[in-house]
């Protein structure tokens, strides 16, 4: 199975998903994620191996520890909004890689990441139970979204919508987030 590489936004980079570790690892490798309490076995699950090589700055070889090894959460590797940073997905678990400075690589705090989708001007990360917006000036989190599953309907412009699942009434209800101004209306985890 092949692990795809998605080029939505313009970048300045290259990125190869290895089958597995090369044989001869380059001068420059980086393993993420890197002293995360808690976090000390995330290797031993596996990992998503990646040679990365910036237009601006020498290439490397990425290691990045699968979240999860089953089916069921997502893997692969996203352009953004910002040309010289990545997003890998392994196993659920997300790493933003700024490509000219890697060893300033972050872990992002939703877990697992099951899907990715491309807005017109941002990346949407969604999990379990938000979303995680990726745009050229920042990233976020969406308030919590639905009890336990978040299905993404359709992106309109700066418009996510969505669906949730409510607990109390065991309903899915819908949802919109506007991806610039953060404004929620509908969702499933009402009080």
């Amino acid at each position: 199975m092949s692990t795809p590489v998605h080029a939505d936004f313009e970048h300045n980079w290259q990125a190869t998903i290895l089958p597995g570790q090369p044989m001869i690892a380059p001068a420059r490798h980086y393993v993420f994620p890197v002293a995360v309490p808690g976090e000390e076995d995330a290797l031993a699950r596996g990992a998503l191996w990646l040679d990365v090589r910036p237009s601006n700055a020498p290439s490397f070889l990425a290691q990045c520890a699968l979240g999860f090894a089953g089916a069921g959460v997502a893997t692969g590797v996203w352009a953004t909004p910002k040309p010289d940073t990545l997003l890998a997905v392994a196993g659920g678990y997300g790493y933003l890689i700024p490509t000219a400075a890697p060893d300033q690589t972050a872990l992002l705090p939703l877990r697992p990441i099951v899907s990715v989708h491309a807005a017109a001007e941002a990346l949407v990360l969604v999990g379990f139970h938000a979303v995680t917006v990726i745009s050229s000036e920042d990233q976020w989190q969406s308030e919590r979204l639905s009890w336990e599953g978040v299905s993404i309907t359709g992106i309109e412009g700066d418009t996510l919508r969505g669906i949730g699942w409510h607990m109390r009434t065991d309903r899915e209800l819908p949802f919109t987030l506007n991806l610039r101004t953060r404004e929620l209306a509908g969702g499933a985890f009402l009080p």
